[in-house]
């Protein structure tokens, strides 16, 4: 199937697409200010700019989307029918990325969470996620 926009418009749609302050990660935000955990936001000084940092515990969480990091329990995460073989190797260096990412903040001693877009797409969902987080965030203090 051809795409029905021409690419001006189609880089234009896609440019539109917020990389911070989604709905879903305010969502978590809120959540987890409302349980009492205190955070950061987007950390450049650390690999991959997690969404949130919690310092106190040495803890990572980002945020992703499920259509552009490939979550793979998920019906968002669907390919595009067309340029096919762009798209497939587009998610595929995310997900390295976010591998490598990973990999990199767990050899400098933190604890990384990914809270999923799908997780987070009500108000109830994220105060769920938010308390499930905190649960776990807390429970292994570093000290």
């Amino acid at each position: 199937m051809a795409d029905f926009l021409t690419p001006a418009d189609r880089s234009t749609r896609m440019s539109r697409i917020k990389s911070r302050d989604t709905s879903p990660e305010i969502s978590l935000r809120k959540a987890l200010h409302a349980s009492g955990l205190r955070f950061r936001l987007d950390n450049c000084k650390l690999p991959g700019k997690p969404d949130l940092v919690l310092p106190r515990y040495k803890a990572a969480v980002f945020v992703h989307g499920c259509f552009w990091h490939r979550h793979e329990a998920c019906k968002v995460a669907t390919t595009p029918k067309s340029n096919t073989e762009f798209w497939v190797q587009k998610f595929e260096r995310n997900v390295a990325r976010d591998n490598r990412v990973i990999d990199e903040l767990r050899a400098l001693g933190w604890r990384v969470f990914v809270a999923w877009e799908c997780e987070l797409d009500s108000g109830r969902k994220a105060s769920a996620k938010a308390l499930e987080l905190a649960s776990t965030i807390r429970a292994c203090s570093p000290g």
